[in-house]
C-alpha cells in the first residue's frame, strides 16, 4: 500500500535526478540572460536552447538543439524537454 501522506521537502524534490537528469528548454535570449549571469553579451530577440540540471541550475546554452543534446550526452545526463 502506498502512503500518500508522505511529505517531501522542496529541496528533496529538487535533488531527485541530480547528476543523472537534465531538462532542455527553448527560451528567448532575454530569459537566458536573466538565468545565465555570464550570458549578458547575448543579443536580445533570439530563440535559444538551454540545458538545466534537475534542480534548475543552468548548465549550457546554444542556438543549436543538437549541441545541447551532445553536451548532455558527454556529461552522461538523460534529458527531458520542457515546453
Amino acid at each position: 500500500m502506498i502512503d500518500h501522506n508522505i511529505a517531501i521537502s522542496e529541496a528533496d524534490l529538487a535533488a531527485i535526478g541530480e547528476g543523472d537528469l537534465a531538462y532542455l528548454r527553448q527560451m528567448s535570449s532575454d530569459d537566458i540572460r536573466a538565468r545565465f549571469p555570464s550570458a549578458q553579451a547575448i543579443r536580445p530577440g533570439l530563440r535559444l536552447w538551454a540545458l538545466f540540471s534537475a534542480d534548475g541550475t543552468p548548465l549550457a546554452v546554444s542556438d543549436d538543439r543538437g549541441t545541447i543534446l551532445a553536451s548532455a550526452d558527454e556529461n552522461e545526463l538523460q534529458t527531458v524537454s520542457i515546453h
